[in-house]
């Protein structure tokens, strides 16, 4: 039987096919002016994207080597750092720390749950951190972060606010330099519609002003060396050539679509997802759902691996499932990037019959129902 494969994983996500067609073009030389022309063409949607006015770095990596290299460039020897964990992700921030030997409290954030705010205000009156490092969307759990509030804490001190915005960058609003957040990375195999292979960052003066000064040893993800090659429109080395045509291409379509209504797809797809999740009876894992990835809890006398697997075998659709000890637990489907109200609807449908057919649920059509209901209001 002939299946057509949909991706509905956080990463990577489905990329436009006009994106491909753009990276199926012949390779262009990375110094040559014809590639120099579309590199300083992407900084400047780059900058629209972020809401930034400041140039937005670009690395030929995933998006923890942006992470490590945030780590790296803002951290000087001696500094204290705050970690929030709340998840996978967030719990990378603190093992990059520890591989650098940085002194650092971690704020541990039930799973699931999004840090309370008043928290890390309290953590931040009682000792000096240089600089904090937090999730926006925690991919791992479903779970969004309030960075905005947090951003209110540390934007008029001398303290860093550290973003990974890997996931949430193209799907949950951020205004970079209107919030005052320092850093904010990400990569571009989720919300930016490509194959893996580029990681960005985002750079307040604040954070400028400490990177140019930073002692800790860097190379390959020296961003004060990134900067100076980005206003000749190069990198410092060799960079993803094609991936560059391709995002070149993808921003033009978030530009022409609009960040804000972007965003409100987001929403909507996320909104619809929860609905026809309650709608077959299940419940969400997250108290504070994100618009990325919607992660449900499985009976255990169904298994999430079988729903995994059913959703492949029976319809082609590739979701995922929870990690460290959420593993058998949850299963993920995310709605991020190039994803249409077709795409959902097709999604829920698909696990209202896996749940149906594995012995859970009484009636087919209600998560459907429930799914139009929300995608059809204002359309």
């Amino acid at each position: 039987m002939l299946k057509k494969k949909r991706l509905f994983t956080p990463g990577p996500t489905m990329v436009p096919e006009e994106v491909l067609l753009e990276m199926a073009e012949p390779v262009k030389h990375h110094r040559a002016p014809e590639f120099v022309e579309i590199f300083e063409a992407v900084n400047e949607k780059l900058k629209k994207l972020f809401f930034t006015k400041n140039p937005v770095l670009t690395f030929l990596s995933s998006g923890t080597g942006a992470m490590e290299g945030a780590v790296v460039n803002t951290v000087h020897s001696g500094d204290k750092v705050l970690v929030i964990e709340g998840g996978k992700f967030g719990q990378r921030w603190a093992e990059i720390c520890k591989a650098w030997n940085i002194d650092h409290d971690v704020i541990h954030v039930e799973w699931g749950h999004p840090v309370d705010v008043n928290l890390v205000a309290d953590y931040l009156k009682k000792t000096h951190y240089d600089v904090v490092f937090m999730t926006h969307s925690e991919t791992s759990t479903g779970t969004v972060n309030d960075v905005k509030a947090v951003a209110e804490l540390t934007k008029d001190t001398d303290t860093l606010l550290v973003v990974d915005g890997i996931t949430s960058i193209g799907s949950h609003e951020l205004y970079f330099d209107d919030w005052g957040i320092d850093v904010v990375v990400t990569g571009s195999q989720k919300g930016l519609m490509l194959p893996p292979g580029l990681a960005f960052a985002a750079i307040s003066n604040k954070a400028w002003a400490k990177i140019e000064k930073k002692d800790l040893p860097v190379y390959y993800f020296d961003w004060v060396k990134a900067k100076k090659t980005l206003a000749k429109g190069q990198t410092p080395y060799t960079t993803g050539v094609s991936l560059i045509v391709g995002l070149n291409k993808a921003l033009d379509i978030i530009m022409e679509i609009g960040m804000e209504n972007i965003w409100k797809k987001h929403q909507k797809h996320g909104d619809a997802t929860r609905a026809a999740v309650k709608a077959i009876g299940l419940e969400l894992f997250s108290k504070s759902p994100s618009n990325v990835v919607t992660a449900i809890n499985i009976p255990e006398e169904i298994g999430a691996s079988n729903v995994i697997n059913k959703m492949m075998d029976d319809f082609g659709i590739r979701i995922t499932g929870g990690q460290e000890h959420l593993k058998g637990k949850i299963i993920r489907i995310s709605h991020l990037g190039y994803i249409d109200d077709v795409d959902i609807i097709s999604v829920v449908a698909a696990l209202e019959a896996v749940m149906y057919n594995l012995g859970f649920g009484n009636k087919l059509g209600e998560a459907t129902k429930a799914a139009l209901e929300v995608l059809t209001v204002d359309n």
